[in-house]
């Protein structure tokens, strides 16, 4: 090879990548909250598993991003293990679709595509037809770059140490490993197999080598999970376990196929002449006939994942640290905005029920005028303070990077969110810090006031009770709420604020605890102002 046809090479992958990058990001643009939808619907059945792994991967061009995808959602708790694995099965089904699209050889109206695509997103102003564009121009760029690489490599058709080398992969160790390994550098099937499709174009590779090869990238794709597990919880690493299972049980036994049976030659009868077809039609093969053979067995793969990591005892809660938001450079480009939007809400919801634990024993701490407790409600809200400086600096790194408007100003709702959670935390600890000013003066308030203080703290849980995060279609209906019982918690803090100035009058009550309890329904009725806050910005977002 000539250095201008390894330079073609190298712009033929560059384009096979960018293009394949560009109808992810189209695909993802225009359909992505849909994926996060799909996958949370599922339920413990295998078949709309697979199924919704399949389509979401066919959509996406991309096993590595749903596997990615699923991780993160075992990793946030959306997902079981147990429906993980029927997802994994349907993006190894789903992943064979750009194999088949190559073997359609649309190669000469390839930039015919990319030019319709490329001039309507730069004139065309509607922003679904731009993303539905973008598609159909990384479709063109794709099958462009697939070309430039199929012709760099004709001249090695002629190189008697290349054929030799390609000789050796009728070994199906060393093809297992040449495919394995190079799609771990390059971290996606799709485009691998792809070149492998080039490859075999040319005629320098044959089908009963090019198999193995193919078993072997099959392997290798599963690195990009594995990167993705990196600092998650122990169940997420068992997604990637069952990844690796998966492909691993499959590559071994279709390796005892090919060596017991003439498959590749019924490979070569389904599409004559034709390799490239014919290693799709093998890809697309391996990966039905695989997950037909560990569907029964999904249960079981699952348990053995179970049992090759066992969970281990969790760092205990006091230690301050992030539950499901990773690092940004942990998180795949595509299915980037879903899963970071999942992450956060489960985060914001965490420090909700923190903060809503700090408020209920702040309460506690004052009716039963206990300073132990109030020790707990201090170290908790030095958590919720954590939480809330952690998810923040996660908010703002976020805010500079591309994403759909709508996902930013869901981002930016999540930052208002938590301003006003730490506000009811802040609000917690005044409450609870009375209970050191009781013990400091050595007072107490009434029975009457304490069964008033008792009330306010069941309408402070009930308001914050009715915050949920999980189902946008309820922001409605949780906006109603919380402005009932903002009116509510309006309404007590007049009346009891009447009913202590009375009691002061008829001395049945200490000034001292007179004052503290009138500081006590100021915090009161601020808590009320921030979950209703909580729940306007909650409904714009929806």
């Amino acid at each position: 090879m000539k250095i201008t046809d390894i330079l073609m090479l190298l712009g033929g992958l560059a384009l096979f990548l960018y293009g394949m990058q560009m109808m992810s990001n189209g695909l993802e643009t225009a359909a992505g909250n849909k994926m996060k939808a799909v996958l949370e619907s599922l339920t413990s059945n295998r078949f709309k598993g697979v199924l919704a792994g399949a389509v979401i991967t066919a959509v996406i061009q991309s096993s590595s991003a749903t596997t990615v995808m699923t991780v993160g959602f075992v990793n946030s708790g959306l997902m079981t293990l147990k429906q993980a694995v029927w997802v994994i099965m349907g993006a190894n089904i789903g992943t064979t679709i750009t194999g088949q699209l190559i073997a359609l050889d649309m190669g000469a109206i390839a930039p015919l595509i990319a030019f319709a695509g490329v001039a309507c997103i730069m004139f065309v102003k509607n922003e679904k037809i731009r993303h539905i564009s973008e598609i159909f121009a990384g479709l063109g760029i794709l099958f462009i770059g697939m070309g430039m690489m199929g012709d760099s490599m004709v001249p090695l058709r002629e190189s008697e140490v290349f054929l030799g080398f390609m000789t050796n992969f009728k070994n199906p160790l060393i093809g297992i490993l040449v495919g394995a390994a190079f799609t771990a550098v390059i971290q996606s099937s799709s485009a691998s197999v792809g070149i492998l499709q080039a490859l075999a174009g040319t005629g320098m590779i044959p089908l009963s080598g090019a198999v193995y090869v193919l078993f072997g990238q099959n392997i290798g794709t599963c690195i990009t999970a594995v990167l993705a597990s990196f600092g998650t919880k122990v169940n997420a690493k068992r997604t990637t376990i069952i990844h690796l299972m998966f492909n691993i049980i499959g590559t071994a036994v279709f390796t005892l196929i090919c060596m017991a049976t003439p498959f590749v030659s019924w490979m070569e009868m389904l599409a004559p002449g034709n390799p490239i077809a014919q290693i799709a039609n093998t890809h697309t093969v391996f990966n039905i006939v695989t997950t037909l053979l560990l569907l029964p067995f999904g249960n079981l793969m699952a348990a053995i994942a179970t049992k090759m990591l066992p969970g281990h005892r969790e760092e205990e809660s006091a230690v301050k640290r992030l539950e499901y938001i990773k690092p940004l450079d942990h998180v795949y480009p595509v299915g980037h905005s879903v899963l970071v939007l999942s992450q956060i809400e489960q985060e914001v919801t965490r420090m909700l029920s923190l903060t809503r634990e700090n408020v209920k024993r702040s309460f506690e701490a004052v009716t039963e005028r206990d300073v132990r407790i109030l020790k707990e409600v201090e170290e908790q809200e030095e958590y919720i303070d954590y939480l809330n400086g952690e998810i923040s600096r996660h908010i703002v790194k976020l805010m500079a990077t591309e994403m759909k408007t709508e996902d930013s100003q869901n981002i930016n709702g999540y930052y208002m969110i938590i301003s006003n959670i730490e506000r009811i935390g802040d609000h917690a600890m005044n409450i609870g810090e009375y209970a050191k000013d009781l013990d400091k003066w050595n007072t107490s308030f009434s029975e009457a006031a304490l069964e008033e203080i008792k009330d306010m703290k069941k309408t402070c849980l009930k308001a914050l009770d009715d915050i949920d995060f999980q189902d946008p279609s309820r922001s409605r209906e949780i906006l109603e709420l919380s402005a009932k019982s903002e009116q509510r918690i309006d309404d007590m803090k007049e009346e009891y604020l009447k009913r202590q100035m009375k009691r002061m009058q008829k001395s049945a009550c200490e000034a001292q605890a007179g004052i503290l309890y009138s500081e006590l329904l100021t915090d009161f009725e601020r808590i009320g102002d921030h979950v209703l806050n909580i729940a306007e910005v909650y409904q714009k977002m929806a």
